[in-house]
């Protein structure tokens, strides 16, 4: 499994205690650029949004990281929040350009974006709800939106790659592959 995640701390506590410390983890890029750039002055933030991308779009994850770690240490003179910002989670900004992950597959597994559309039809489905009598009533309004989010669903941009993504992902943790399906087998 792969947990595509914003910068939220208790996000990353939960992926570690319930799916374990060697699940992978890529952070939202696009969350850690605005947190990044907020730092930053109006007159700055062109010229590090360039680099930030630039570095992201990189196939070699050595490559990509070390430029991010070089634009770090530069802001570190001139704004140390903003080198702050990209320092923390740097390396799981990179996790699917490390796990080898290519093309537009990687461009959407890079950002939450897909999770938050889903979730803004959600909110959109409850929004004129007034009274919340139970949390079951929040179950059944939260299934509800989902279903409507459903109808706009589309393939997964790089679908075609996702079994590699699965490959890479057991070889990370160590779980292989064959040893997977015999578990999935014997389940069925």
């Amino acid at each position: 499994m792969l947990c595509v995640l914003d910068g939220a701390k208790a996000l990353r506590k939960a992926v570690r205690s319930v799916l374990g410390v060697s699940t992978p983890v890529q952070r939202c890029i696009r969350h850690k650029e605005r947190n990044v750039l907020e730092h930053l002055p109006e007159r700055d933030r062109p010229a590090v949004r360039r680099r930030l991308r630039r570095a992201w779009e990189r196939d070699d994850h050595a490559r990509a990281e070390q430029e991010l770690r070089l634009l770090a240490g530069e802001l570190e003179r001139t704004h140390p929040g903003a080198a702050a910002s990209l320092a923390e989670g740097l390396s799981e900004t990179l996790t699917v350009t490390r796990l080898g992950v290519r093309g537009p597959l990687r461009r959407t597994l890079a950002s939450t974006n897909p999770c938050e559309s889903m979730i803004e039809c959600v909110r959109r489905s409850a929004r004129n709800v007034k009274h919340w009598s139970s949390g079951e009533m929040g179950l059944r309004w939260t299934a509800a939106g989902m279903l409507e989010a459903e109808r706009q669903f589309r393939k997964v941009i790089g679908y075609r790659d996702l079994a590699k993504l699965a490959v890479a992902v057991e070889r990370e943790v160590g779980v292989p592959a064959a040893a997977h399906r015999e578990k999935e087998a014997v389940t069925v």
